[in-house]
């Protein structure tokens, strides 16, 4: 089982960059998911989560408006979209796969996701 993440690069502030999670060995369809990030010196912390269906999205008051975070069932993969990128932005993005099957709310909490990718870099230029 594993999650990859990819699309980090360095961009310059006010630019985009679209990140995925690939899922393989199993199907995530029907667990949440969640992106995090950790910039460096600093503790991992809570991006984005969307829903089991996609029906339901949660985000930090930080990237709120500007990022937007979505699945695709039928690749097994989840993407976050981050527009207006700030230098505060840069960080190792993670993405996360909730341990509850089809959990009813959004969590943020890392100890609430078990199956982690290996990060990809975002870099944001001022």
């Amino acid at each position: 089982v594993q999650l990859v993440e990819s699309g980090g690069g360095l961009v310059q502030a006010g630019g985009s960059l679209r990140l995925s999670c690939a899922a393989s060995g199993r199907t995530f369809s029907p667990y949440a998911m969640g992106w995090f990030r950790q910039a460096a010196g600093k503790e991992r912390e809570f991006v984005a989560a969307i829903s089991w269906s996609g029906g339901s999205t949660y985000y930090a008051d930080s990237v709120k408006g500007r990022f937007t975070i979505s699945r695709d069932h039928a690749k097994n993969t989840v993407y976050l979209q981050m527009n207006s990128l700030k230098p505060e932005d840069t960080a190792v993005y993670y993405c996360a796969a909730d341990k509850i099957l089809r959990r009813q709310i959004l969590v943020t909490q890392e100890y609430e996701y078990d199956y982690w990718g290996q990060g990809t870099q975002v870099a944001v230029s001022s």
